[in-house]
């Protein structure tokens, strides 16, 4: 492929929800534009956006695609969305670096939850963005209907429908553009070759009137149009189309353009469009490049995806990370199109390529020349909420996990990986059940590890609720020196701290030099309470008598009588588990708002308030740790996947008894097991 000056440059995102026929758009545009001699189908596994195993075996994207199409002169990067919301991080690297979205609809399903999510994002980010209806050809497809629900769904946005379906259904045969006025009657071959011909009669009222409604929300963009708009006079298709191009560019509108990506109908309108009215990348002054997404292959490396912003960028030139401050040399610049390289001599302003094989860069990095050092924004990843306990199934892949799991956080922002000190487990965070499924997939497939994953366990700790005075003795004899401590303690709650340890001894009956060992005993002890097996915290321990041996007595023998006396006192003082409570805050539309009240409450959550956030309430709550490990999953059943949530860890609370005793027996049942 030819390198493009940056006027010919336009990078579109393809974004909608799952199943509303992205794929099959960008395989439609790679086979109109020549690049391929056949439309892949995401059925049959062979198309060139979802090329991984795990998108073949699934049926459905879960990375992000770089479409490279060349069309009338010009280079349009297409960047392939997944449409799914576990796999959203990818959608938002991906807005970060184009200047408009295509935001595909399904004609028969409408708007679905992702395409408010998007829609709302994009305008929070002011992007110019395209709707395109889909599947105009299916049954039970509804061009008007679909458009009705954005008006509705989003009145604050001016929808401007461009094209008109030529019939229905199965009898879809092309688009009427009214701007032109022409009718594209398209082959039904699925060849994307069409005839143009005037406007049947029969809708010429139809297009009159969405010539108004496009007049209307364009007007606005220049003085003169504004005017003869009020004063009811006709624009001219070239005014119209200067208008729209203008107020596109500036949000005043939103077109609509219609067809079907299976048949190939309506997909040069919609190529058309993009390159007559998408704006040209935005470049800066100086050189510098944002990687918005990595790949970790096992046989290739590392691959960063680059957007270049300014200057121009080439193979074995020394680049500088600002964001890591530190050097390295560009390897081979390629186009990645599905498994197939494209290798390139340069990569201009304005235009998207990929890496190989650089060592200390990552997503979000800016890479530019160390005289004239860049920062550019990064991209604000949405957190994964989803936890699950990881291990390897063979002992011998304890190694591998690690730097597995390590490649494949650096391929993918909205994974996490944490070691739980408590209870001794690597916890992996998600975006929900199907990431997580083809993340451990991916990890067999890619570095030969299988895996383990359970629901991760909750760190309860046990505590005492009475004070209790207590002795410690530790006495052997055994030829020789023998052993000898002994300890008075008095043990009793603590209610601000996790442990505070003084003594009162008088009289010299336990030696100065053993007051750490018993300490030290105490705090030992406190790693594995009585009940569960869990640490002890909100202790206070007074060491107040006891007696000693001059010959026998030893640091050793102190602390084990410590260790004797904290056992035998903990068991008497009422001890009792503690489980971690959670702040949690959740944000979802008000229609949910109720359901969410009713679950947090069945969670044994305490609601503390509600507040407006725009078209979304707020719930604050305290639940119970134990309560919110599978909540990404409940609140996506809950809201349909509009909701969201944010939980940090607060304090320590009493388990309820009969829930305490539940956890009791079924962790000695586990522990006997």
């Amino acid at each position: 492929m030819k390198n493009y000056e940056t006027l010919n440059l336009r990078n579109v995102c393809l974004v909608g929800h799952g199943g509303a026929g992205k794929t099959s758009l960008s395989e439609a545009f790679l086979f109109n534009s020549g690049a391929i001699t056949r439309m892949g189908k995401i059925q049959e596994g062979n198309t060139i956006s979802d090329s991984l195993p795990e998108e073949i075996k699934h049926k459905v994207s879960i990375s992000t695609s770089h479409i490279p199409v060349e069309w009338n002169g010009v280079k349009i990067n297409v960047l392939d969305t997944p449409g799914y919301s576990d796999f959203f991080g990818e959608v938002k690297s991906a807005l970060r670096v184009v200047e408009s979205g295509v935001l595909v609809l399904c004609g028969v399903a409408g708007i679905e939850v992702q395409t408010e999510i998007i829609l709302d994002l994009m305008e929070e980010q002011r992007l110019p963005r395209i709707v395109f209806i889909n599947k105009l050809d299916r049954e039970n497809s509804n061009y008007q209907k679909v458009f009705d629900q954005l008006k509705q769904g989003f009145p604050q946005m001016h929808f401007a429908p461009l094209h008109i379906p030529i019939g229905q259904e199965s009898q879809l045969q092309g688009v009427i553009d009214i701007i032109d006025r022409k009718a594209y009657y398209y082959e039904n071959n699925g060849s994307g070759k069409y005839t143009v011909k005037d406007a049947p009669p029969e809708y010429q009222n139809e297009i009159d009137q969405l010539r108004d409604l496009l007049s209307e929300a364009v007007a606005e963009t220049d003085d003169d149009i504004l005017s003869k708009y009020l004063d009811g006079q006709t624009l001219t298709d070239e005014e119209l189309q200067n208008a729209l191009k203008a107020g596109f560019a500036q949000n005043l509108v939103v077109p609509i353009l219609a067809g079907s990506a299976y048949k190939n109908i309506g997909t040069a309108n919609l190529l058309n469009f993009i390159v007559g009215n998408c704006p040209t990348p935005k470049v800066e002054d100086d050189r510098c490049a944002l990687v918005f997404k990595t790949l970790a292959d096992p046989f290739v490396g590392k691959m960063n995806f680059l957007r270049v912003y300014g200057g121009k960028f080439q193979p074995d030139q020394i680049v500088y990370n600002s964001n890591r401050n530190t050097e390295e040399k560009l390897g081979n610049l390629f186009l990645l199109k599905g498994k197939n390289q494209e290798h390139i001599a340069m990569i201009t302003a304005g235009d998207i390529a990929v890496v190989a094989k650089l060592q200390d860069v990552g997503t979000g990095d800016t890479l530019c020349s160390k005289e004239n050092p860049v920062k550019l924004t990064g991209i604000d990843f949405p957190e994964p909420r989803l936890p699950v306990t990881i291990s390897p199934k063979s002992k011998g892949d304890e190694d591998k996990l690690g730097g597995a799991l390590a490649r494949l956080v650096e391929e993918d922002p909205t994974l996490r990986t944490k070691k739980n000190t408590e209870t001794k487990e690597l916890l992996l965070f998600g975006m929900g059940e199907m990431h997580l499924e083809i993340l451990i997939e991916k990890l067999h497939r890619k570095f030969g590890v299988a895996v383990n994953t359970t629901v991760p366990r909750v760190p309860y700790r046990e505590t005492i609720r009475k004070s209790i005075k207590v002795e410690g003795k530790h006495k052997k004899q055994s030829g020789g020196h023998g052993q000898y401590g002994h300890v008075w303690l008095n043990i009793e709650p603590l209610y601000e701290g996790e442990f505070k340890f003084s003594e009162e001894v008088f009289g010299g009956a336990v030696p100065k030099q053993y007051f750490p060992a018993v300490e030290k005993g105490i705090r030992e002890a406190m790693t594995e309470g009585i009940l569960a097996g869990f640490p002890v915290t909100g202790i206070k321990a007074v060491l107040y008598d006891g007696s000693y041996h001059s010959v026998d007595s030893s640091e050793m023998a102190f602390k084990l009588a410590a260790i004797i006396a904290f056992r035998k006192g903990t068991e008497l003082a009422k001890p009792v588990l503690l489980e971690p409570v959670v702040e949690v805050t959740v944000r979802v539309p008000e229609t949910f708002m109720g359901d969410v009240i009713g679950d947090l409450n069945s969670k044994r959550g305490k609601v503390l308030g509600m507040e407006v956030d725009g078209k979304f309430q707020v719930i604050r709550s305290h639940v119970p740790q134990s309560e919110m490990m599978r909540y990404a999953i409940d609140l996506k059943s809950l809201t349909q996947g509009r909701g969201s949530f944010d939980m940090e860890f607060l304090k320590y609370e009493d388990v309820p008894p009969k829930i305490a005793e539940t956890i009791i027996s079924q962790l000695k049942t586990a522990q006997h097991g």
